[in-house]
């Protein structure tokens, strides 16, 4: 049997050039580095922004160009910090240990079928994305600031918070779109109905507040509660669409850092905050992880084109069926305006999620929005280099490159 996977790899072994893309605003979802309204004309749509990053670079469909040529070389074998180079997930586990245990711990819960539901996605088979890059931001803030290298008690809790937080709003995403597999099993609502998957996630967050509560620290509760608001106000936009096509990228994006980078970002901020006095680490700590955050999610909306239900542990062309347009069909309408049509009625047509996805595999959608992925990743290197270096620091920058090459 051919393989199901896209006949290219992505792949991102740069670092940043000596010149590198400003930032973009504080907490806004905007391409990372995007040119002065005058070098880009006053008038300058969004969404042509957009298209003018991911052309900024000649031959960028030459999947060997996206070893982007830059003054530094590969960070695989040796961390710039000269220590010899551990992978970002065994090196954040020495943190984690007992993770899902100690989750399970605060779902006091003594109903055996609500203990059974809260837990179920507990297992240890997920990919703890979240509760690494929160330990790792917390050595890396700890050693630039005193260096101290030791995780505080409260910092490790709040990756327990995120991974649960991470949970619950998966167990009620799933209701919305009433999903019938994750993470390669059956969902909480297809196995126990609706109501009950909704009771359930709304426990684990309940309990994910009480942790949070216990730290005790004011600015962290309020850094850790707008991420509760910034997964409701981002269901929201994904329930809505945009009819013009300017307006429709900037409404996507700003949905993919509500529902995903938000959650990254505002943990990375939390330990920086419980870990160090400077507001300047606390920005460096938040835009990095809204930066990874948002690539993150930019993958993961190329993967639904280009992996195999039994790679990605749900099925494919999951979004075009929830009737969603995300980044590679934007980029593709592009090409095929014919697409405009299909995305305004949610693909609710026979033959709109198949035609659709055609469009996207024969458009340069899918490169397009790696490159844009990989512009995010660019800039989240560039703020976290601003640290000390740190083999924890080191290993943040190496993740950028994980969440680039992943394949599920």
């Amino acid at each position: 049997m051919a393989s199901c996977r896209w006949p290219w790899r992505r792949c991102c072994s740069w670092r940043p050039a000596a010149r590198s893309p400003r930032p973009g605003s504080p907490g806004r979802a905007g391409p990372p580095g995007p040119p002065s309204a005058a070098d880009a004309g006053a008038q300058m749509s969004y969404f042509n922004l957009v298209k003018s990053l991911t052309s900024a670079f000649p031959n960028r469909y030459s999947m060997s160009r996206f070893h982007h040529t830059t003054s530094a070389a590969c960070c695989c074998s040796k961390t710039r910090s000269g220590e010899k180079y551990t992978d970002p997930f065994k090196l954040g586990w020495r943190d984690l240990n007992g993770l899902y245990e100690d989750i399970r711990k605060e779902l006091l819960i003594s109903t055996a079928e609500l203990k059974e539901m809260s837990e179920y996605y507990f297992d240890g088979k997920g990919k703890a994305f979240r509760p690494i890059i929160v330990v790792l931001m917390a050595r890396a803030c700890n050693i630039h600031h005193n260096n101290s290298r030791d995780v505080q008690a409260s910092q490790r809790s709040i990756a327990l918070i995120a991974e649960m937080i991470h949970t619950a709003s998966l167990v009620h995403d799933d209701v919305i779109d009433d999903a019938s597999s994750r993470r390669g099993k059956h969902t909480v609502n297809k196995i126990w109905g609706e109501k009950k998957a909704v009771l359930a996630g709304d426990l684990i967050l309940s309990a994910a507040s009480i942790a949070l509560a216990r730290i005790g620290n004011t600015a962290v509760i309020s850094i850790l509660t707008q991420v509760i608001e910034d997964l409701v106000r981002g269901e929201f936009l994904q329930l809505g669409s945009k009819e013009n096509e300017n307006e429709r990228f900037a409404h996507y994006l700003e949905k993919t850092f509500k529902k995903t980078a938000s959650l990254i970002a505002n943990s990375c901020k939390a330990v920086s905050v419980l870990g160090c006095p400077d507001p300047v680490v606390h920005e460096i700590a938040y835009q990095y992880g809204k930066n990874v955050g948002i690539a993150f999610q930019l993958i993961d909306d190329v993967l639904d084109f280009t992996s195999c239900s039994d790679q990605m542990g749900k099925p494919t062309s999951a979004d075009l069926k929830l009737g969603l347009a995300t980044g590679p069909v934007l980029f593709a309408c592009q090409q095929f305006p014919e697409m405009n049509a299909m995305i305004m009625r949610r693909f609710r047509l026979p033959g709109d999620v198949d035609r659709a996805r055609q469009y996207v595999l024969q458009s340069d959608g899918v490169q397009q929005t790696t490159y844009l992925a990989q512009r995010y990743c660019h800039e989240a290197v560039r703020e976290i280099s601003k640290l000390r270096p740190s083999p924890e620091r080191d290993a943040l920058i190496q993740l950028s490159e994980i969440v680039l090459t992943r394949d599920k």
